[in-house]
């Protein structure tokens, strides 16, 4: 029987598919539960997003198991579509689609979570519109850029008309934009809101989820430059503020390495951030997303479990959450990893592609993951410009009580090169290295130590020649 290849990890949606901006929801239809996401879509590969949405969800059961719904909503202006979001009131839901790049904001309506939106209908809502339908039925929009503050207002019957008298400015602060750096009455503020508006309603609190832009150096996150790969909150007890600050929830920088004065380096590149948090089957989790190829064109979308927790002072804790003696105490982004919503681990002697890593790094040529757009079930997505002394990581594979025997690892062009495999560390022991002699893309190498349960695996590409590169297409053990 032919291996399968596995599935339903981070990136959660197939690798062919390039979602970013994803707002999950939960939704009833039916009388079954499944958690939707609807992303803007990257498929004009020169520029952000594309000219439709597609619908994707998965039983709550399951968030391995994804199912792909088609286009939902196409751009009824000819115009590119941004980051849209979609709640439902009463038996309809709405979506609120970005047209012209985020520039006029339209709401369209559906009988099912899935669509066709149609009929939309102007709003004056702005950038990055994010909804909150409340316990009382009332409607909430969040919106706002970087170049531009944030606003709040509620929204009358109709779902497309805000209530102006209740209209909100500039609750968070906007950060500085050096691109767009317009004098509009408002202070710009350092580490503060970019874009990218989630309002949530979590254990009684209003919570707004943002990107937020980074200008101070985060020395343990390896931040040394201004940054909006974060996605933070701030805590309300109304709709509207006054918001207090709640911390960092995700950062799509990929695995962090830190020296032994805790100053971290990051192995991925990081780029925009976009997601929200959203409780699924009992479990929290954040969707996000992260880059891939050379820019920010082919996003992909992640997700992360995460810890929510109050403690007794009334403090919303969202992320990594730290306690001490069973009170929650403090919180800090949790990890970016391979696995997503594999919560035990990758099944490692499945077929896992190198477009899985969390981990990319020690390349002298920018290693990154090439972006495919072939809609086949075995799609790998490889990592090109690997030279010597690269490291690829996964975070983390499952091993089992069964230890592996052979390690295979397949390139996409057969060249010499040695590949060390390690686990735990990218410089941990070494349990088995597979010597590329230059005629074959696939190398089985026997496993030198037992390995059994969780670890995180490292592939280091080793070669007396600093100028070749290779390409990592992916592995499996048997």
């Amino acid at each position: 029987m032919m291996k399968k290849f596995i599935k339903g990890a981070n990136p959660y949606m197939p690798l062919w598919e390039h979602v970013p901006d994803g707002e999950p929801r939960v939704f009833e239809h039916n009388g079954e539960k499944r958690v939707y996401v609807y992303g803007s879509h990257d498929i004009e590969r020169t520029q952000y997003c594309g000219r439709n949405y597609v619908a994707w969800s998965a039983p709550v059961e399951d968030l391995t198991d994804w199912t792909y719904h088609g286009v939902c909503y196409e751009t009824h202006y000819d115009s590119i579509l941004y980051a849209p979001d979609v709640v439902k009131k009463g038996d309809t839901y709405y979506m609120y689609a970005a047209e012209r790049k985020g520039s006029l904001v339209v709401v369209a309506s559906s009988k099912n979570p899935w669509g066709p939106f149609e009929n939309p209908v102007e709003t004056k809502l702005g950038f990055d519109p994010g909804v909150l339908v409340d316990d009382d039925g009332k409607v909430y929009a969040y919106w706002g850029g970087c170049a531009a503050p944030c606003y709040i207002a509620e929204m009358e019957e109709d779902m497309a008309t805000i209530k102006e008298d209740t209209l909100v400015s500039n609750p968070l602060g906007h950060s500085t934009c050096p691109w767009d750096p317009r004098d509009d009455g408002h202070i710009s503020l350092i580490d503060a809101f970019f874009e990218a508006s989630s309002p949530r309603k979590v254990m009684g609190k209003y919570v707004y989820i943002f990107s937020r832009r980074y200008e101070k150096p985060i020395p343990e996150m390896g931040v040394f430059e201004p940054c909006n790969g974060f996605l933070s909150y701030r805590i309300s007890d109304t709709p509207f503020g006054p918001f207090h600050d709640g911390g960092d929830i995700s950062f799509n920088g990929g695995e962090i390495l830190h020296d032994s004065e805790g100053v971290g380096t990051m192995t991925y590149r990081w780029g925009n951030n976009h997601g929200s948090i959203m409780e699924v089957n009992g479990k929290w989790y954040i969707f996000y997303h992260r880059q891939t190829g050379t820019d920010e064109y082919s996003r992909q979308a992640m997700l992360e479990p995460v810890d929510v927790a109050m403690g007794t002072d009334g403090q919303l804790y969202i992320g990594d959450v730290k306690y001490l003696n069973g009170e929650p105490v403090s919180s800090k982004p949790v990890e970016m990893t391979s696995q997503g919503p594999h919560i035990n681990g990758l099944d490692a002697y499945l077929w896992i592609s190198a477009g899985y890593a969390c981990h990319i790094y020690g390349s002298k040529k920018y290693a990154h993951i090439r972006p495919e757009y072939e809609q086949r079930e075995d799609i790998s997505t490889p990592i090109v410009n690997i030279t010597t002394g690269t490291t690829v990581g996964f975070r983390y594979l499952q091993f089992g009580n069964n230890v592996p025997k052979t390690v295979t690892v397949v390139l996409e062009e057969a060249k010499a090169v040695t590949v060390n495999v390690r686990i735990d560390s990218y410089r941990g022991r070494v349990v088995s290295t597979a010597v590329f002699d230059g005629a074959k893309t696939a190398v089985t190498a026997t496993l030198t130590t037992g390995v059994i349960g969780k670890h995180a695996v490292y592939f280091e590409f080793v070669s007396p020649d600093a100028n070749e590169s290779y390409t990592f297409d992916r592995f499996t053990f048997d």
